[in-house]
């Protein structure tokens, strides 16, 4: 019953999200951004005005690069910071089920068709995958489910309905970390071996590896530390083949720029975007003792670095990010100031007399939810001192439960709408006086439950849902209409 709530308001939410945002993109005039954008392959056919005003919105900013991807591969230096998974799936979906709508949609087209369609359908997965690992690690359904339906009305809504990767990494990494926690360590290496093709962040998802394998008993530290090793490579596997092919291309180039088409070499002469050229020395990032692509990408076209950000006219990013980042700090605090001990021995054991094994306390402050803090507060730290802040909401969004884990034990701590009992059951033949259990009370929907009663609901919780809904709707309006957003 919890799954189809869940996909239910998933699958609701998508919906008003496409909708939303073709309305918004329709009535708010696009904002002339000094963003990629790339010739037209082909003229327009039938349906492609249509699908352009419809699903126009979902193909600004950072999406166009996907698109680009898809549509023409890879050729210009800085389409190597967007990894392959994603336009890969696009131009599947393109040409396999939507080849039929060749004859009345541009290439272009059906990939904008494929986005809503596929990030539709991974939302879907990830929202699923999400609440499983909820009910694993938190062994709390309230929570878990409470979180779930958060997460559907996540703050970084846009993203995972625009030409964005973020719904598919967070498919695969709440999937592949679900597995994880069941045992199923192979399984789940594949599933994040695959998200580090989606996102360069999946190669952080090793450290569950690592310490879920320090969990166990010295006298087959051998093979654990074999099996750490092995699930280690394959994790990493794409973004180091990657990296090679980004070196081939431009390190020992064998394209000549005769082979390009005129329009897009002029794009690139017109905006200073390196194109591999046989004929041209090799870019000095080539000689490198490391010649990672990757990172010459983030350093040159997008100024990523170390404390970079921290400028005054930066601040109202660092507005932008403060909620998520407000979330990731209580969330820390919160667990160490419940779990001090835990936390100072890294989650591997715990001491004291009362130590409960078979019984781990759910929740929250369960022990099995130590990891994911810390990997949220890492990914936290980086990408408040070393990334465009403003990332920060979709970044966590997509790759830590932390967020929506900690957002509904909020609500569940502290809005009295969540904490009704409901009345006491009893045993055949027992006196009304010795109830068998009484339960607490939770709505099949707590949050639609929550917004209708909107006017009563505590102050925490009007905060918590007030942010979420703003920054789903605010990014739908900015960000379709080429306007700055997170």
């Amino acid at each position: 019953m919890d799954v189809k709530t869940v996909l239910q308001f998933a699958a609701t939410t998508r919906g008003l999200s496409l909708l939303i945002q073709a309305l918004l993109n329709a009535a708010i005039p696009d904002h002339e951004a000094d963003a990629f954008t790339p010739p037209r392959a082909e003229e327009p056919r039938l349906l492609d005005p249509a699908v352009q005003w419809f699903l126009g919105g979902l193909s600004h900013w950072d999406a166009e690069h996907f698109l680009f991807i898809a549509e023409r591969g890879y050729l210009y230096e800085h389409n190597y910071a967007f990894f392959p998974l994603f336009p890969v799936i696009l131009r599947g979906l393109a040409e396999t089920i939507l080849r039929p709508l060749s004859g009345c949609l541009t290439l272009r087209g059906r990939l904008l068709l494929a986005v809503a369609l596929g990030n539709s359908a991974l939302f879907l997965l990830s929202v699923v995958a999400l609440y499983g690992l909820g009910r694993v690690v938190l062994q709390d359904r309230r929570l878990a489910l409470v979180s779930s339906l958060l997460y559907c009305l996540t703050p970084a809504n846009v993203f995972m309905t625009a030409g964005y990767s973020e719904s598919l990494f967070a498919a695969l990494t709440f999937g592949g970390l679900f597995l994880l926690e069941r045992g199923y360590t192979f399984r789940a290496c594949l599933a994040l071996s695959i998200a580090t093709a989606a996102r360069a962040n999946g190669l952080v998802n090793v450290g569950f590896l690592l310490h879920n394998k320090c969990l166990h008993y010295t006298w087959i530290i051998a093979r654990l530390l074999f099996t750490a090793a092995l699930g280690t490579a394959v994790i990493a596997l794409p973004f180091l083949v990657f990296q090679y092919y980004g070196y081939r291309v431009f390190c020992t180039p064998s394209l000549s720029l005769e082979q390009v088409s005129p329009a897009l070499i002029q794009l690139a002469e017109d905006k200073g975007y390196r194109v591999p050229d046989e004929n041209a020395p090799p870019p000095l990032w080539c000689l490198r003792p490391l010649p990672l692509l990757y990172s010459h990408i983030q350093d040159v076209y997008w100024d990523v670095g170390f404390l970079r950000y921290f400028q005054l006219k930066q601040i109202p990013n660092f507005l932008l990010a403060l909620p998520m980042a407000t979330l990731g700090m209580a969330a820390a605090y919160m667990y160490y100031r419940a779990n001090p001990t835990r936390c100072l021995r890294l989650g591997l054991w715990d001491g004291g007399a009362n130590k409960r094994p078979d019984k781990p306390t759910p929740g929250f402050y369960s022990p099995r939810v130590f990891l994911y803090v810390v990997h949220a507060t890492m990914l936290l730290g980086f990408g408040t001192f070393c990334m465009h802040v403003q990332v920060l909401t979709r970044f966590l969004s997509s790759s830590s439960p932390v967020p929506f884990w900690i957002s509904a034990h909020l609500l569940l701590l502290y809005e009295p709408l969540l904490q009704r009992r409901s009345p006491p059951t009893y045993n055949k033949g027992q006196q009304r006086g010795t109830p068998r259990t009484v339960f607490l009370y939770l709505p099949q929907n707590p949050i639609v439950h929550l917004l209708s009663r909107w006017k009563t609901c505590s102050i925490p919780t009007r905060w918590i849902l007030g942010y979420f809904i703003s920054y789903w709707l605010m990014g739908l309006a900015l960000h379709c209409n080429f306007l700055p957003w997170t």
